[in-house]
């Protein structure tokens, strides 16, 4: 709120006008008819998790769906109001995309909400219900023993991303598509505080760090010190 009583916002919509959009004129132009994006980003709503920034992309490069928790519920038809569900039905059958990332991240509020006391749910029956999607993957992480819960929550964060490909294995003709080559995904981890960016290898089943020299040993120590 305060960015927009103090202007901040306003003066980067002009900003955007008169310095990034006429710098980009040309590109905006051929976005005008429609879109082609060759990704599909599905992330977490938070703040701090900019997609064009983090893949260095440009504007119409990727259809981009955001979520608590970057969650990808399993394949389903309902009567019921499926908004990520329908995004990603119309970004593959209708866009045709053939690459998905689904990136989660340290840090994650979403996740660590799955050891939140019932009272904080008071306001938000919505976020209660839809975190109930992660019962499984608590389920996994409890099954671990821990009591540290930056553990418990980084383990979460690692075992959702793992449970997304999963689910998005449900939709028709992507378990196929990935068999055959025609589908790739990528199970993206990514660390805020050092830009680290792990991606998770479906064949090892193990993450990868892509960036090899980030600095992301020192938080790893602090959050795997003790148990």
């Amino acid at each position: 709120m305060d960015n927009l009583e103090n202007g901040n916002i306003v003066k980067g919509g002009i900003e955007f006008m008169e310095k990034y959009f006429k710098e980009n004129a040309e590109l905006f132009k051929t976005l005008k008819d429609n879109q082609t994006p060759h990704t599909l980003f599905i992330g977490c709503s938070d703040s701090r998790v900019v997609p064009n920034l983090i893949t260095n992309t440009k504007p119409g490069e990727m259809f981009v769906i955001r979520n608590i928790a970057n969650i990808i519920p399993k394949y389903r038809v309902s009567d019921e109001f499926l908004a990520t569900t329908s995004a990603i039905e119309y970004a593959l059958y209708i866009l045709n995309i053939k690459d998905i990332i689904i990136c989660g991240h340290s840090n994650c509020g979403g996740c660590a909400a799955l050891y939140y006391d019932e009272s904080k749910f008071d306001k938000t029956p919505n976020v209660k219900t839809w975190l109930k999607s992660l019962d499984n993957v608590k389920a996994q992480v409890e099954a671990l023993g821990l009591s540290n819960l930056k553990k418990k929550a980084w383990f979460v964060e690692r075992l959702n991303i793992i449970n997304s490909i999963d689910n998005l294995l449900t939709y028709p003709g992507v378990k196929e598509g990935v068999k055959l080559g025609k589908i790739r995904i990528y199970g993206w981890h990514y660390i805020i505080e050092t830009g680290s960016l792990f991606s998770y290898d479906m064949v090892t089943k193990d993450f990868e760090l892509l960036n090899e020299g980030s600095d992301y040993e020192k938080i790893y120590n602090e959050i795997f010190a003790d148990n």
